[in-house]
């Protein structure tokens, strides 16, 4: 697994300074770089979930502004976690996936938007700012 923990107490000074706390939740390595990268080199700062379970942990531990969720995961899936992070919070959720036909359940689920893979970082950032606008306005 591949995880980026921080502790609650480094998160506080850095939110401050950071457009936004944004959880990215993907299997895949290389996307969660890709995605870290992009997020951080616009000012946000990123917590980043290799799995699932993991995912239900930051969303609790951490309270991130947003989440970047991969729907197409081994063992606990995105739309699961969609429906736990439903459950507990009304954080906004950008549903990610290679599989354009996962987009209507994601939305149907509470994602806020989808995103199909391939994507930008440009684009990602710009999906991310409306999100983020519509919760804090």
């Amino acid at each position: 697994m591949v995880a980026t923990k921080v502790s609650t107490e480094a998160l506080k000074p850095l939110k401050k300074n950071s457009r936004g706390c944004v959880l990215v939740v993907d299997d895949d390595p290389k996307i969660l770089k890709f995605i870290r990268v992009g997020l951080t080199l616009a000012g946000y700062m990123v917590i980043t979930a290799a799995s699932g379970e993991e995912a239900l942990k930051f969303l609790e531990a951490e309270e991130p502004d947003i989440i970047v969720l991969d729907i197409v995961m081994p063992v606990m899936d995105g739309f699961e976690v969609l429906r736990l992070a439903r459950a507990v919070s009304g954080i906004p959720v950008i549903a990610v996936s290679a599989r354009a036909s996962t987009a209507k359940e994601a939305l149907h689920l509470g994602a806020s938007d989808f995103l199909d893979k391939p994507f930008r970082s440009d684009e990602l950032v710009k999906r991310i700012e409306v999100a983020l606008h519509h919760r804090f306005n």
